[in-house]
């Protein structure tokens, strides 16, 4: 069975560098490019000896190779909003199909990646982790088995992750909020509290950021009623959850019709 050949952008960052020793790793796989900015001192090395699991034989460099588009089955990004819109733009051109997994996208910006979707391959998820895309399912369970309780339901979101991560509150927690919502129909996403905000709005859905150390990430939901509290609690104890997560996205993509797809098509639900 031929090899599903990679690309990742963000090769020489902490989540590159462990897709490209995964990949290196995973018999079904191939790295066909290791991309990173051009301001990186590192263009030019061996992207699997950058990652510490030894020569590879495939070189960072600062952007796709003018014939290697028919080499790469699949490109997966984890980089920085402005990185991965001007990726976006050259997977479109060369009809790549593309595993979207930067998060801290503006309105305008998703508007845009919804648009490509129109005519590449795009997975788009604030989460590579199966874990995470399995209790945003197990939220919305609870949200429709808990929507008309009398007394109402109270819904918190407590998020964790390390102290580099520059967008608060995770996309991961807005996406919990969101599938919640939707069920439940909060019109208010308060972010935190302080001072003497008064009794808690029945329409609202409150989120808190930690910022930590090197915490990879931790998401905690609470449905609170009266008399009782129901808590959904998911961690990664590594990257390689997100790893993991984003290399299946990418067998799964590969050969897929243009179209916007999300970790759920992974997990089969």
């Amino acid at each position: 069975m031929p090899k599903t050949r990679i690309a990742i952008h963000g090769a020489a960052g902490r989540m590159g560098q462990r897709l490209v020793a995964l990949t290196a790793a995973d018999a079904e796989l191939q790295l066909a490019a290791a991309i990173d900015s051009p301001a990186n001192p590192r263009v030019g090395d061996d992207a699997g000896a950058l990652a510490g699991v030894g020569p590879v034989g495939i070189k960072l460099t600062d952007g796709f190779a003018d014939d290697a588009a028919t080499a790469i089955d699949v490109v997966i990004d984890f980089s920085v909003p402005t990185a991965a819109l001007a990726l976006l733009d050259q997977c479109v051109a060369r009809k790549l199909p593309l595993v979207l997994a930067t998060t801290g996208f503006d309105k305008g910006a998703e508007e845009k990646i919804r648009g490509a979707a129109k005519s590449i391959p795009l997975l788009w998820s604030p989460s590579m982790s199966l874990a995470v895309n399995l209790a945003m399912r197990l939220s919305e369970v609870a949200a429709q088995a808990l929507c008309k309780q009398l007394g109402g339901v109270d819904v918190e979101i407590i998020e964790r992750h390390h102290r580099f991560k520059e967008d608060s509150p995770s996309g991961t927690a807005l996406k919990f909020g969101q599938i919640i919502a939707d069920v439940m129909g909060q019109t208010v996403h308060q972010h935190g509290r302080e001072g003497r905000p008064g009794q808690r709005p029945r329409n609202e859905i409150g989120y808190h950021a930690v910022r930590v150390g090197d915490n990879p990430g931790e998401h905690t939901i609470i449905f609170g009623l009266l008399g009782e509290t129901l808590e959904l609690r998911v961690d990664a104890t590594s990257r390689d959850a997100y790893v993991h997560g984003a290399l299946a996205a990418a067998k799964f993509l590969h050969s897929k019709p243009a179209g916007l797809y999300g970790m759920s098509d992974v997990l089969g639900f």
